[in-house]
């Protein structure tokens, strides 16, 4: 029975390593002209609600770049079979798995170029026409994730299948161009935040609810970035705006400390709750197309009082209040929302925390680019064993005692 798992395991490795390879060859062709010229064939195909322009020039695409990207996962799919053998490793015809796999992309390739009838509609899944059903999936490639490829930036979001490489890499979500808003602009993380966006080539702007102007430090040169003033309670005035923004990061909020009056309790919810929830459901509201669907995102800082104390009862209170609502929405929400549970970091809002806001805003970007959805960036090392089993636990009991009022998507009116 041991010598079955085995068997089973070396299967399974000698698929994940043709993908690799196929991955691999896919970065390479975006970086290497000789590549390029073949690969580019694929880019060429598609419109941008996935129609073909040219069914003469779908068949050449795959003459010139899946035929060959399937030969090369071919040949490299013998090194696991060579490994096995040198090793004595049984049951040794597992091995042959990942090659038995890749001949199906081959003569699917194959198929497609010789423009067989239902080839591409059985076999050339992620490049179907329609409308959207899902949004970009975190670990196996759908089709919204491989439509930012086409459409968002071609130099990201390389898997073909499984979203391995994009995480290592950090190109499993690009911010170069994207519109982003962020809230508490003003303080140390929302400076230090639209700093390291910018850095990414993203289209930053300011909420704030100061009336200066926001100005960020790159490499000793000031620049004065867009700037709105809003106010708390007034979150309806930025609908327009929020239209325009592709991801929108809510970072306000307030620590009164260890005040317990019920002007504190007020101040507390209505700022670190009830308006980032109130923003949350504005920007819900703007998403109407597939390509707001598949570009749109909400990123919420809920903080580690998620989890663990913050020595400010209020603070933990409205945080996880905030926590838990956005666990709740986001089990049908039309897009991708991310939170950032973070550790204490130099503020005003906490002038003895450990960690400086350039460092955690640099490691939010850094693992956003790998699509993680829930952040955590702390110091504490319990709050990277407790927090994902306190969202699954939160999550699932969610699931299970409330139900949507709608149908997964189909509210979008999905005009291209």
């Amino acid at each position: 029975m041991s010598n079955w798992y085995q068997g089973i395991a070396i299967a399974i490795v000698s698929v994940i390593w043709v993908e690799l390879v196929r991955d691999l060859y896919h970065t390479l062709a975006h970086v290497w002209q000789p590549l390029y010229r073949l690969h580019v064939w694929h880019h060429r195909v598609f419109r941008r609600d996935l129609s073909v322009v040219s069914e003469a020039i779908y068949r050449q695409a795959h003459w010139y770049n899946d035929v060959p990207e399937a030969l090369v996962m071919l040949f490299f799919s013998l090194i696991p079979g060579v490994i096995v053998y040198s090793l004595n490793l049984s049951p040794q015809s597992t091995a042959w798995v990942g090659s038995i796999y890749t001949l199906s992309f081959l003569l699917s390739a194959i198929a497609r170029g010789c423009g067989i009838p239902y080839a591409d509609a059985i076999t050339d899944v992620t490049h179907r026409p329609g409308d959207f059903t899902d949004l970009p999936a975190r670990w196996f490639v759908n089709r919204p994730y491989h439509w930012r490829h086409h459409f968002d930036n071609q130099n990201a979001y390389f898997c073909g299948t499984l979203t391995l490489v994009d995480k290592v890499l950090g190109t499993a979500l690009s911010l170069k161009g994207k519109k982003i808003a962020v809230t508490g602009a003003s303080g140390s993380l929302g400076k230090a935040l639209l700093k390291q966006l910018h850095l990414q080539g993203a289209k930053v702007t300011a909420l704030t609810s100061s009336d200066q102007t926001i100005n960020l430090d790159i490499n000793g040169e000031k620049i004065a970035i867009k700037t709105i003033t809003w106010q708390v309670g007034k979150e309806s005035d930025l609908v327009t705006e929020l239209a325009k923004i592709d991801i929108l990061i809510l970072n306000h909020g307030i620590n009164v400390h260890q005040e317990r009056t019920a002007a504190a309790i007020t101040k507390s919810y209505e700022i670190n709750t009830l308006s980032a929830w109130r923003l949350m459901e504005l920007f819900f509201t703007t998403i109407q197309t597939n390509e707001d669907l598949v570009r749109k995102e909400i990123w919420v800082n809920t903080s580690e009082a998620e989890v663990n104390p913050a020595f400010s009862p209020l603070y933990e209170l409205s945080k996880r209040s905030l926590g838990d609502l956005v666990t709740l929405r986001r089990l049908d929400a039309p897009c991708v929302v991310r939170k950032l549970i973070l550790g204490p970091f130099k503020s005003n809002l906490n002038p003895i925390g450990v960690m400086s806001a350039d460092w955690v805003a640099k490691q939010i970007v850094n693992l956003a680019q790998r699509d993680l959805r829930n952040i955590i960036v702390t110091i504490n090392p319990l709050t990277y064993l407790a927090f994902p089993i306190k969202e699954f636990c939160v999550s699932t009991y969610f699931k299970w005692f409330s139900k949507s009022t709608k149908k997964k998507l189909d509210s979008l009116s999905r005009s291209w």
